[in-house]
């Protein structure tokens, strides 16, 4: 999940009384929930390639998820004792208090990552495997309403705090309606726009009412659980459509003589109607769009064989290169393609992780393209 959500999930779960366990237990909850995220500093150090490499990985493994749960209330206890003994006072956070509120925050971090299509390693460093939920889209707007909401309602109580938020408001507010988050493949921008702009009116009504003082914490624990239903109706949905993709993988492999090795169906923006379906056979990998309102249709359907021949032979020469070792690594459902297969001097190996994108489409850390000397024919 993006880290507006990470900080929201913190925060709410603060409001929702675990800021009681121990005094900076809310500033602790934010950061406890973006925690695991502290990767990113491979960036300062090393390119996109290691990043790419380490993301997800041991700080979002368990391993590393219980030491970053006990390091963080740690350093917080140690710099309230530090500073108790400057400003000779007595110390004022709770440690047990401190862990227990890291322990929880933290936990949230890569449940939520596991949601979504990208994946995480929870074994690590033992076992290297990719673990996927596969049905919460990376970047969810429903989220950010339903926590951003309850969040705002019960810490905009003075008003620079309430043009904090304003600000805050105006980057999501922006993406869903001017459809930067929503032109997805069911096309329900319109939905969400709808929803979104309710939404905040509902919001500032609940806040001229005054709803912080009459139901507290009542709406952070209201919210955490609207999340907790919508993500089980997710996962839900998600069987629902991975049933229909397994039966469209059938199907279609039938038809090309080929046996289904695997099936994926994964999430699209606020739509759990609309699903990217890819599946594996022993000779090539397809990808479709997948309604459910349009249970024997598979749109937008892609082919991709698998290397054969010389092919294969220029993309094993690629393999030998550091940058496609870590994408491959990486890639789910990777796919290939070579330029020129009857290249005389130098060609052109096109990797794409077919979860987001083709290869040829440029598309970030999840393609990669490589020069490739070309061996002469025997």
């Amino acid at each position: 999940m993006d880290n507006l959500t990470h900080s929201l999930v913190g925060l709410t779960l603060a409001k929702a009384g675990v800021e009681r366990l121990s005094p900076g237990a809310t500033a602790l909850c934010v950061l406890a929930a973006n925690a695991p995220d502290v990767d990113v500093a491979v960036l300062v150090f090393r390119d996109r390639w290691d990043y790419l490499q380490h993301h997800r990985g041991i700080t979002h493994s368990i391993v590393g998820v219980c030491f970053l749960a006990l390091a963080l209330p740690s350093v917080f206890y140690l710099v309230d004792r530090l500073s108790a003994q400057f400003r000779k006072r007595s110390p004022q956070v709770k440690f047990p208090g401190l862990l227990l509120a890291s322990a929880i925050a933290t936990a949230t971090h890569p449940f939520l990552d596991w949601t979504n299509n990208y994946g995480i390693r929870f074994l690590l460093p033992w076992n290297p495997k990719w673990f996927y939920g596969d049905f919460a889209f990376v970047i969810d707007p429903y989220f950010w309403m339903v926590l951003g909401g309850a969040a705002f309602l019960l810490t905009a109580t003075t008003k620079p705090r309430l043009i904090l938020w304003a600000v805050l408001a105006l980057l999501p507010t922006f993406l869903v309606v001017m459809g930067a988050v929503g032109n997805n493949r069911a096309a329900n921008a319109n939905v969400l726009r709808g929803f979104w702009l309710l939404a905040l009116v509902l919001v500032i009504a609940a806040y001229r009412l005054q709803f912080a003082k009459r139901f507290g914490r009542k709406i952070a624990v209201s919210a955490l659980i609207a999340i907790s239903v919508y993500c089980s109706a997710l996962a839900l949905t998600h069987r629902v459509a991975l049933k229909r993709a397994e039966a469209q993988a059938a199907r279609l492999s039938l038809g090309n003589g080929e046996q289904v090795v695997r099936v994926a169906a994964m999430p699209t923006v606020a739509n759990p109607t609309a699903w990217l379906c890819v599946f594996e056979t022993e000779r090539a990998t397809y990808k479709f769009d997948l309604s459910l309102f349009k249970a024997d249709e598979a749109v937008n359907l892609r082919r991709f064989e698998k290397p054969t021949g010389r092919a294969a032979e220029l993309i094993a020469e690629a393999d030998h290169d550091k940058r496609a070792q870590v994408f491959l690594g990486f890639a789910r459902f990777p796919g290939f393609r070579v330029v020129d297969e009857s290249c005389a001097t130098q060609t052109l190996v096109q990797f794409a992780d077919l979860r987001y994108t083709e290869p040829g489409n440029g598309r970030g850390t999840f393609s990669l393209e490589l020069p490739v000397e070309c061996a002469p024919l025997n």
